[in-house]
């Protein structure tokens, strides 16, 4: 095991710049995700790491060894890749032993470590069989598992449940999760999916662009983000932002004059002077709707229902502010009964409210 240290790392194709400047430290043991949308540059880093790719610049430590410019066999590493890229003429024990079998290990080590690695991802009943006749999920776990027989001291996982059907993502991410525990070793992923994200990392990086916007623990980032792509990014349905300006209340307390009229408050911010535009953000679950005649004292943000999605342990509302074209997204209880034309209004806890300042960068 090792850890992994990155330093200034710059990769680009031709003219196109594609990784510009990544400095990380992934900690030993550690399972980091890497998370953006397509083109930020996820893969590039991941293939810079394994070797597969020479960075233009900067340094990639593992283990406390420089591996910038080793081979990729020589880095202690071993790479899953979205494709199985089994050979199917040989068996499951010939495809996770070939590896070992050409470094020249004897027989008796091959089928030592290849039983150990099947016993500990539970595939002992397929080492005979050959990969046609297995499904999806139990080439993944042959994949996964001729990387484990190598005993590398980091895993790279690039994509590798992206094709397989909905349930057996979420079994794979599970038997991801308990193969951490077990093995203990550094782990890289990349994935496009916030959900594995969430549920697999110690820690998320975020990407765009080919810089990190934010690193952090899956919760960290989602309650709070550092910015607003940060804050649109993770979450699904996708962090709801309607715009306004700030206005000074009474002491150092201040609210957000919406284009519709309505004012939200907002507390005491560091930064903020009256005047300043701003962008709130909330997320769906966090938004009360009720009808407009109803009480509660707080002052709601009128809204206008335009379709609701029933997905019976809860109901997707979707809303058009006064004054605004903005769309947002209201998670209620599936016995709320909403319809398109309706009219609401929206409550919501100043606590759970998030502020962005003109460059989209977190108040809190």
């Amino acid at each position: 095991m090792a850890g992994v240290d990155i330093r200034g790392i710059r990769k680009g194709f031709g003219q196109q710049p594609i990784l510009r400047g990544i400095d990380l430290s992934i900690a030993d043991g550690e399972f980091v995700v890497f998370v953006g949308p397509s083109g930020c540059g996820k893969s590039t880093l991941l293939r810079t790491i394994c070797g597969l790719e020479t960075a233009d610049e900067g340094t990639v430590t593992i283990g406390g060894r420089d591996m910038t410019h080793v081979t990729p066999a020589a880095r202690g590493i071993a790479m899953v890749f979205q494709s199985y890229a089994l050979y199917p003429h040989m068996t499951v024990f010939d495809n996770m032993g070939f590896a070992l079998k050409m470094a020249g290990l004897s027989r008796d080590e091959i089928r030592a470590k290849v039983e150990q690695a099947a016993a500990t991802l539970r595939i002992e009943p397929l080492l005979q069989r050959k990969p046609k006749q297995l499904s999806g999920g139990q080439r993944q776990r042959v994949a996964i598992g001729r990387a484990i027989v190598r005993q590398p001291q980091v895993f790279l996982f690039d994509e590798p449940l992206s094709n397989l059907d909905a349930s057996l993502r979420v079994q794979m991410r599970i038997e991801l999760k308990n193969l951490h525990r077990t093995l203990g070793s550094t782990m890289i992923y990349v994935t496009h999916d916030q959900v594995e994200a969430m549920t697999l990392a110690d820690r998320i990086v975020v990407l765009r662009g080919g810089q990190v916007e934010q690193v952090g623990a899956p919760l960290e980032l989602y309650q709070r983000p550092a910015n607003m792509f940060v804050a649109g990014f993770l979450g699904s349905p996708a962090m709801n932002f309607l715009s306004g300006v700030v206005e000074l209340l009474a002491g150092q307390s201040m609210a957000v004059r919406l284009a519709g009229g309505a004012l939200v408050p907002i507390g005491a911010r560091d930064g903020l002077v009256p005047g300043s535009p701003v962008s709130l953000g909330v997320r769906a679950e966090h938004m009360a709707l009720a009808a407009p005649e109803a009480g509660g004292g707080v002052a709601g943000i009128p809204v206008t229902v335009q379709a609701a999605e029933l997905l019976g342990d809860a109901s997707y509302i979707y809303l058009t502010p006064d004054g605004g074209a903005t769309q947002l997204i209201a998670r209620v209880d599936a016995e709320a009964r909403w319809q398109g034309g309706q009219t609401a209004v929206i409550r919501v806890e100043q606590a759970r409210w998030h502020v962005f300042d003109e460059a989209g960068l977190a108040v809190y």
